[in-house]
């Protein structure tokens, strides 16, 4: 009989161990951010319970970065780490306790679905299989890794007289939010699709530039909102520097040579079950034009994808009051275009959920190819 075990030494992996004598009474901790005191995301396997009621209490989950993403949440978990479903999960606002019988000896547990540093660079290497696609190398984060640009767009010159608009995505300033490169994966392949009238013009008249991870250091260290120095990359944009955020530095630089007409940063909230965006209503540079491409874009979203709605989502911020280190409202301010910050859940869309899946990274690819036809109409 194969004995309990939990491992963790993998890429993302993160979570404390405190107690594993008894399948049914396995006490675990969730492990704070290797150099901040953000604790959320956790990742790891159980090996020898096949066949067997495991319950994990996750002791901390109260007093976690945000307790309240705990209220109606479910575990992840999987066997072949290719297909994940959710467990019953309750939490008294202080322990988060899972059940769940194995049938096999090893079965996996995750925040949300992990998109690993190997298929981060699959993914960089099958869009750049692609003629329209050139890949850009900006530089290093702190530990080393490369920080790299998708450029994409049809050889062909603009179909108007007008020079070709500069759309930028981004994704995973906060490495636990997976599901922004899912997002950024479904977006690639319906904008590489030969046969999508939609991605076809799009490539016509526009250039994409799009970096599927903006912080692959915190992704492999298993952080959820920070890079190797502890960093929060999505405050860092008004003074980013080489010491403390590269990943920023190198990307805001090539922005400055491209120039911005559009801008969608991907991210997951802990506590709001719905997709929804966040606009740049506090920037000194918002004005009654923006505003009406805000509604425009939001619109054409919900006509083209149920999954997105604009009923919930954060209060507004006051003229002047936006936070300019934050990225979305650096982008509308330098470059007076219309910016977005994308939010989608860890937990499920609660208007239309999932009972296994709950929010997933295949919708979360869905949702990502379903915003070409927004950009288009706006555009």
């Amino acid at each position: 009989m194969t004995a309990l075990h939990i491992a963790s030494q993998f890429d993302s992996g993160a979570i404390e161990v405190v107690r594993l004598d008894d399948p049914g009474d396995i006490a675990l901790r969730i492990r704070a951010d290797n150099a901040s005191d953000v604790a959320q995301w956790f990742h790891f396997a159980l090996y020898g319970a096949k066949d067997q009621g495991v319950v994990l209490k996750f002791l901390n989950a109260g007093a976690s970065a945000y307790p309240k993403g705990w209220e109606g949440y479910r575990v992840l978990c999987s066997a072949d780490r290719q297909h994940w479903f959710r467990i019953d999960t309750e939490f008294d606002g202080e322990v988060m306790t899972a059940h769940v019988t194995p049938q096999t000896q090893c079965l996996y547990f995750a925040y949300f679905e992990p998109y690993s540093y190997e298929q981060h660079l699959d993914l960089l290497a099958g869009a750049a299989a692609s003629p329209h696609v050139e890949l850009e190398r900006l530089g290093n984060t702190l530990q080393g890794r490369d920080m790299n640009l998708l450029r994409i767009t049809d050889a062909q010159e603009s179909a108007t007289d007008e020079p070709k608009k500069a759309v930028w995505l981004i994704a995973r300033q906060h490495p636990g939010e997976s599901m922004a490169q899912w997002f950024v994966e479904g977006f690639l392949e319906r904008l590489l699709d030969a046969d999508d009238s939609v991605s076809r013009v799009l490539l016509q008249r526009c250039v994409f530039y799009v970096v599927p991870n903006m912080n692959p250091d915190g992704a492999l260290l298993g952080n959820l909102r920070t890079n190797a120095a502890g960093a929060n990359l999505n405050r860092e944009w008004a003074e980013p520097s080489p010491e403390r955020s590269p990943e920023v530095l190198c990307v805001r630089a090539r922005m400055l040579q491209s120039g911005v007409d559009l801008f969608l940063d991907a991210h997951g909230d802990e506590g709001l079950p719905y997709n929804f965006v966040v606009g740049s209503e506090g920037c000194p540079a918002y004005n009654e034009h923006i505003a009406g491409l805000e509604s425009a874009f939001k619109s054409v979203w919900m006509a083209a994808c149920p999954d997105f709605q604009d009923q919930y989502h954060y209060a507004t911020k006051a003229p002047g009051q936006a936070n300019l280190g934050m990225a979305t409202n650096w982008v509308a301010q330098q470059f007076g275009c219309l910016a977005f910050t994308i939010e989608m859940p860890f937990k499920d869309n609660a208007d239309h959920p999932d009972a296994i899946t709950g929010w997933s990274g295949e919708r979360s690819k869905k949702l990502g190819a379903s915003v070409l036809q927004p950009i288009l109409a706006t555009l």
